[in-house]
């Protein structure tokens, strides 16, 4: 098929570049000039496990990017909307799903074939069929489900494993308004053998994926109410607790031979000091809202927010039991990003760690892999001292913080000296293997 993928962040880019790699000729647009010329460069403007190696092996062949969407939408049968859907404290920001819709509505009024319209943001449900569609019928003149498709395909895209996700994906959802639309986007899956494919109606395919991610986070804030109480009780490790929890049949089933399974979703089931990222944060919140226009209370995941939002203050009162006063205290905070993998620093825990510390006069010092240079434009170098190396960041440090889950830092008890104290906000070290140790959940 031919495809026109609308927007290049994270959901597009990674969309547009797999689809390339699955055999569809794919055209992603973008109004920024310079995402482009990267792109078509064979540089990814964002970072991804995998995405380079596919981008410069694709582009130039079936896969290009351009800013020219009328174009697009006339060239290809099926276009992909992958725009930012933020939250702005009330509600999902629409603005530029409802630009988007209006210039593709523009450039379908002079196309004569049947063209499709997929919704590949994460909306809340009611947005493809009362805002998309309606917007598309206006621009264009003409009639959805007679003269072109509308449906809607939500990601289920890990980052930092979003490439492997996306060519390997554990289900397929696709949304439309009637079958002619399911027949077009079952074309674009048809490369995908083996998959369960869910065919349903738009609202539903935009309350699975806010569903799904709601799941998982509240299981994380469980997950750390049961650590923050494990603490405050004393003598009890929430590992060894959640051990204990998964050793449930149920969750982990046991085969006929005698193995034991352990489902990957079980590390959702662990405390640390806080999720983060592009979407648990915003699709909690975005639900919380949408259920109060229609009068529902989301009591369960007012809380689950709540507990997060909290849990990085869990890191420094853990600091606090051995530095009360943290002024002129030399702290070394390991990890930036929300999670490994990747460079997305958006609703890190490590964000309010870094200021509680500056705020308490604390001298800090960070290092992560590869998300640096983001962390640089929410604190200058004037305010932290960003290093190159785990060494380096932890040379002259009184207490380091663990924020992050990168594998690098499994080396630290062979670097830290007995002196130091170090903080596991993701329980990820033996609990025996540092002197001075404290964890989440201990």
């Amino acid at each position: 098929m031919k495809i026109s993928v609308v927007g290049t962040g994270y959901v597009g880019l990674v969309s547009g570049v797999c689809l390339a790699a699955k055999g569809h000729d794919v055209t992603c647009i973008d109004v920024d000039q310079a995402k482009v010329d990267m792109i078509n460069r064979g540089h990814p403007p964002i970072y991804e496990e995998g995405l380079e190696d596919l981008l410069k092996n694709l582009v130039g062949k079936n896969l290009r990017a351009d800013t020219n969407l009328q174009k697009a939408v006339l060239d290809t049968d099926l276009s992909l909307i992958a725009v930012g859907t933020p939250f702005k404290g009330d509600e999902i920001d629409l603005q530029y799903i409802q630009q988007v819709s209006r210039d593709i509505g523009a450039a379908i009024k002079n196309k004569d074939a049947y063209h499709v319209v997929v919704v590949k943001s994460t909306v809340v449900p009611g947005t493809t069929d009362r805002v998309v569609l309606p917007l598309l019928e206006e621009s264009s003149g003409k009639k959805a489900g007679i003269d072109f498709g509308v449906g809607m395909n939500p990601e289920f895209l890990r980052e930092g494993v979003a490439v492997n996700d996306f060519m390997e994906p554990d289900r397929i959802v696709l949304g439309g308004i009637d079958q002619p639309t399911l027949a077009v986007m079952d074309q674009l899956y048809t490369v995908f053998d083996g998959v369960d494919i869910l065919h349903t109606n738009p609202r539903t395919a935009e309350m699975i994926k806010y569903t799904a991610n709601s799941l998982l986070a509240t299981m994380i804030s469980f997950s750390n109410e049961i650590g923050n109480l494990s603490a405050k009780v004393g003598d009890i490790d929430v590992t060894e607790v959640m051990k204990g929890v998964h050793l449930d049949k149920r969750l982990s089933p046991i085969r006929e031979d005698g193995e034991r399974i352990t489902p990957s979703f079980t590390t959702y089931i662990e405390a640390g000091c806080g999720f983060g990222g592009s979407c648990f944060p915003k699709d909690v919140k975005a639900l919380i809202a949408h259920g109060k226009k229609f009068g529902q209370a989301m009591s369960l995941l007012d809380s689950v927010i709540e507990v997060n939002e909290d849990q990085p203050n869990r890191m420094i009162e853990l600091l606090n039991k051995h530095f009360p006063d943290l002024n002129g205290v030399t702290v070394a905070v390991l990890g930036l990003a929300f999670k490994p993998g990747t460079d997305d620093i958006r609703e890190s825990p490590a964000i309010p760690i870094i200021s509680r510390l500056l705020e308490a006069g604390a001298t800090v010092q960070a290092f992560d892999p590869i998300a640096e240079k983001e962390m640089k434009h929410l604190y200058s170098e004037e305010q932290v001292c960003y290093c190159q190396e785990i060494d380096h960041a932890i040379r002259g440090a009184q207490a380091v913080l663990l924020v992050t889950r990168w594998p690098e830092f499994a080396a630290l008890p062979n670097m830290l000296d007995k002196d130091v104290l170090l903080v596991d906000g993701r329980r990820m070290l033996p609990k025996d293997s540092i002197a001075r140790y404290e964890g989440i959940g201990l």
